[in-house]
């Protein structure tokens, strides 16, 4: 009975210590976003790959004001008016890289961009996949990507709540 008491709490305990481990490796801490990355940025980009070219712009100009409240990231564009939450999945030093997906009609979008702050300017690139469903039973009938190359100029702003 001792033998299998000890057995469970050391099962028990490799459970919670891997658990943890996980938790703290994939979360990332919003805390951990430098301050510079909210406000409103011109973003302009230029297409370097795809696999349909007459799905993706050559070259695009946009607006992006970033925020935080509280927990959640917001991305807005006040000239399309999307908006969407953002997914911060890693930060180190000024290197960002966050992911948003937007679904549609019968149309899921999933944008994964990753930037390097350097003051009022950043660079990276934008990973997005278009997936076409079927309306019937949701499977995937077309899967189409791009890759951009993103420039950013900070135009002015931070998030409305950051002291």
């Amino acid at each position: 009975m001792k033998k299998l008491i000890i057995i469970l709490t050391l099962v028990i305990a490799a459970f919670f210590s891997v658990a943890y481990a996980t938790t703290i490796k994939m979360g990332v801490s919003i805390d951990q976003v430098p301050k510079a990355f909210f406000g409103c940025w011109q973003v302009n980009a230029e297409l370097q790959k795809t696999n349909n070219y007459s799905t993706f712009k050559p070259r695009s100009t946009d607006l992006w004001n970033l925020s935080r409240a509280g927990n959640v990231i917001t991305l807005e564009n006040p000239f399309t008016r999307a908006h969407a939450q953002v997914e911060i999945k890693h930060t180190e030093g000024n290197v960002i890289v966050f992911y948003k997906e937007s679904t549609f009609d019968n149309k899921v979008l999933r944008d994964t961009v990753s930037i390097r702050l350097n003051g009022d300017t950043f660079g990276g690139y934008n990973d997005i996949v278009l997936e076409t469903r079927s309306l019937h039973d949701g499977h995937i009938l077309k899967k189409d990507t791009a890759k951009y190359l993103i420039k950013g100029k900070k135009l002015g702003g931070k998030s409305v709540l950051e002291k």
